[in-house]
């Protein structure tokens, strides 16, 4: 099974605690066993196969946020956000092709990644040829790895990087994207890389 970068690292404290527990007590040294393996399945990357066309979904999860909001050139934009919960797959893709124009870090709170609030929470913002995506933080989730760096072309579907243990992935696409590109709803579940979540 593949996993996401770093994901051994986490891991490897669960199974050192598991070895050292074993003579002193067995049971914690089970639970450090189960916590590892756990680990390891959370941070899972199995393959995508993405369609040709269209904006994919940035995560798997369910789409939690549909809105048109105004950006800093005073233009209409569509963000779409796909809340990932502690049993999706976490590794984020590009929803599509382009060129990384700046991966920008900005801090903010850490409010649960479903709720309204959560649009104060800390982020990674990776800026792409004409549109964004924004990786969350949650309550839980306090560790944003983005994968690519200013300069660097990506595909559709591409791996631009993971959140461990919860949060939530948004695009907010082109100018001249409209709410009647968008192709979900809120609620309909998603797959990183595959989903079609905005076409013209």
């Amino acid at each position: 099974m593949a996993v996401a970068p770093g994901a051994w690292r986490y891991a490897a404290a669960a199974f050192a605690g598991a070895v050292l527990l074993v003579p002193i007590a067995f049971p914690a040294a089970i639970a450090a066993l189960v916590l590892g393996i756990f680990v390891l399945w959370f941070h899972r990357d199995p393959d995508r196969s993405p369609p040709e066309t269209g904006f994919v979904s940035p995560a798997d999860g369910s789409v939690s946020v549909i809105r048109t909001e105004s950006d800093e050139n005073g233009r209409d934009r569509v963000r779409v956000g796909v809340f990932m919960n502690v049993t999706d797959v976490h590794v984020n893709r590009a929803p599509a092709g382009g060129m990384v124009r700046s991966v920008d870090h900005r801090s903010g709170a850490y409010k649960p990644a479903f709720s309204k609030d959560s649009d104060r929470n800390e982020r990674v913002v990776i800026d792409l040829d004409g549109y964004e995506v924004a990786l969350i933080a949650g309550w839980f989730a306090r560790r944003i790895h983005p994968s690519v760096d200013s300069g660097q072309e990506v595909h559709r579907g591409d791996r631009i990087g993971h959140v461990s243990f919860g949060s939530r992935a948004d695009v907010l696409l082109p100018p001249r994207y409209s709410l009647g590109d968008v192709c979900v709803e809120r609620g309909d579940r998603v797959r990183a890389g595959e989903t079609v979540v905005a076409d013209r």
